[in-house]
């Protein structure tokens, strides 16, 4: 339906993330990021997405697919990264961040390898 949509509020452990759009085709969101924080090592067995640093510093890692594990990746304020499913990646705020994802509909699809907060595991079935 055409028009204003739900705003959704969600609280993480490492910050907050806002919804402010969610369709059968899309999902947009705003990921506020707290200093010091960071979001699991996970990966998503059918979801994709490209985050956008907007504001912060982050250090941002993926898998180097090279056995050498977790490697950072320069990322700075106004680019943007894609995470296609099974790429291995965690975002660690250094400031306090605010990183856009627009992705696919998928927002119970992530597989928790490790994580700070205890929340290991899979968010979905």
């Amino acid at each position: 339906m055409d028009g204003t949509q739900k705003v959704t509020i969600v609280q993480k452990p490492w910050g907050h993330e806002v919804i402010w759009a969610a369709n059968a085709l899309y999902v947009g969101k705003v990921l506020h990021i707290k200093a010091g924080h960071a979001l699991s090592v996970q990966y998503h067995r059918e979801k994709d997405e490209t985050i956008h640093l907007l504001r912060g510093q982050m250090i941002y890692r993926i898998d180097g697919k090279d056995g050498r594990g977790l490697v950072e990746v320069p990322f700075a304020v106004g680019e943007s990264y894609r995470n296609t499913p099974g790429v291995i990646h965690q975002m660690e705020a250094v400031t306090d961040c605010e990183v856009l994802e627009a992705s696919t509909p998928h927002l119970d699809d992530v597989v928790r390898l490790n994580d700070r907060y205890g929340r290991e595991g899979t968010s979905a079935p």
